[in-house]
């Protein structure tokens, strides 16, 4: 039996966690939505719901990694976690394009010597602009991207201390790490590029009565509820040039 190429393996996505079953029921789990958002078929893709006790094969067996977002917080350490980091960390080591969503992009900082923690600025909740910075002039994936553009958030950790090497792409007004490049070919994103506009209101709509306790402008943050085409598209970038298909 030959051994796979590259190109006909499949992309690994990491699933560390779901919305509540009413949203899932109205839109699906955040790794139907990260698959959808990728452009997968559903056969180019291998779902391990670590959060439920799965394992992920050995790192060789995938073209590329997608880690999704999660209600857990990755600071409480859960045994699942931390050995999803433990695979991250080998991954990261045998060269694996890797990119982390929300809880996967806070889950690789912490794997790789970051710190992550609640965010000194408050939760950050719907569409809000994020912009480029400097660094991001000349990365691949970065290429056409606009200065500044929209993306949904839905968050409250944060990553506080990047890893080592880590170089800033994108930072928004309440998070100076929005987006972030380990290497030459591992990004995350604070910001969920799988979110589309119907999802964050209904989140808003599910949560409003928590969120308005904390002092957010509901009514105001889900007037401003759009969508985020250039956010959207970065997780089929990202596969299109670090870890194309057949």
């Amino acid at each position: 039996m030959t051994a796979a190429t590259p190109s006909a393996l499949p992309v690994l996505i990491l699933h560390t966690g779901d919305p509540d079953e009413t949203l899932k029921s109205q839109f699906g789990g955040y790794a139907e939505q990260l698959l959808r958002a990728a452009g997968l078929p559903p056969g180019g893709a291998e779902i391990v719901a670590v959060y439920e006790g799965q394992r992920p094969q050995a790192p060789s067996c995938y073209r590329a990694a997608l880690i999704t977002g999660s209600p857990a917080m990755v600071s409480d350490k859960e045994p699942w976690s931390e050995e999803a980091a433990a695979w991250l960390r080998d991954a990261m080591a045998a060269g694996l394009p890797m990119f982390g969503v929300c809880y996967g992009h806070q889950l690789l900082a912490h794997a790789l010597g970051g710190k992550v923690g609640y965010n000194p600025a408050g939760r950050e909740v719907g569409t809000q602009t994020v912009e480029l910075l400097p660094t991001a002039t000349g990365d691949t994936l970065m290429a056409g991207v606009p200065s500044t553009f929209p993306a949904q958030m839905l968050h409250a950790q944060t990553v506080l201390e990047l890893p080592p090497g880590a170089a800033v792409l994108a930072r928004s007004d309440l998070d100076e790490h929005q987006m972030i490049r380990i290497g030459r070919n591992v990004f995350s994103t604070q910001f969920h590029p799988e979110f589309g506009p119907d999802f964050i209101i209904a989140h808003l709509e599910r949560y409003g009565r928590r969120y308005a306790a904390e002092n957010l402008d509901v009514p105001g943050l889900t007037a401003n509820v759009r969508a985020t085409p250039v956010a959207g598209g970065l997780l089929r970038r990202f596969l299109e040039t670090y870890a194309p298909g057949a």
